[in-house]
């Protein structure tokens, strides 16, 4: 196979599967959309969320997974503190659904806390690092000489899905602007934190 062909072959299958990875609705994924949405300190929340993942993703690349995986006793403190954190946020949206305000009438959140929240969200997930790191080094490595080039596609597919989610909500902020659509929105957002800090302590 030529090495070009290959390259790029290699990068479509790390792309391809860190998009099946990060796709599926989470608690990051929910926060991202409801702040493009919101129109509201989007860019840092974006920048963020892609390089945690590019991060997380060179770590397992070089074999950081194995140290992750030999301590299983952090990886349940960071469990229960992320199930903790998801039930708070997850009960103040379910306040916001119980006093819907339309969206220009909702109090806005400094950068500071909303950094803070993009943060807590992404790195109090143990989820992010059996997935990311554990999940997506194991197959990188085996690609051998080709890792890296893996790794790379997967990152660009974490590019890819968070600035389009970040894009596609911020379109979609004038048809939800409504008090009773903003209501659904924070209700499901609610309802999903929940059922994710319970599925983390379940598992």
């Amino acid at each position: 196979m030529p090495n070009v062909v290959r390259v790029l072959l290699t990068a479509l299958a790390g792309m391809l599967t860190g998009l099946t990875l990060i796709i599926a609705i989470g608690a990051q994924n929910a926060f991202v959309l409801r702040q493009g949405i919101r129109r509201e300190h989007l860019l840092p929340v974006v920048a963020i969320c892609i390089a945690a993942d590019a991060a997380l993703i060179g770590l397992g690349t070089a074999g950081v997974g194995a140290v992750v995986d030999s301590h299983p006793g952090l990886v349940r403190v960071v469990t229960w503190a992320g199930a903790a954190y998801l039930v708070g946020y997850g009960l103040l949206a379910l306040r916001r659904a119980a006093r819907p305000e339309g969206l220009e009438a909702t109090t806005a959140a400094s950068r500071g806390s909303v950094v803070l929240t993009t943060l807590a969200i992404t790195f109090l997930n143990p989820h992010v690092y059996l997935d990311t790191v554990l999940m997506l080094g194991s197959i990188a490595n085996g690609f051998g000489e080709d890792r890296w080039t893996f790794a790379v596609g997967a990152m660009g597919g974490s590019v890819l899905w968070f600035t389009g989610l970040a894009l596609g909500a911020r379109a979609l902020a004038a048809p939800l602007a409504r008090p009773g659509t903003w209501r659904i929105l924070d209700g499901l957002i609610g309802a999903t934190m929940i059922a994710l800090a319970v599925r983390l302590v379940a598992a």
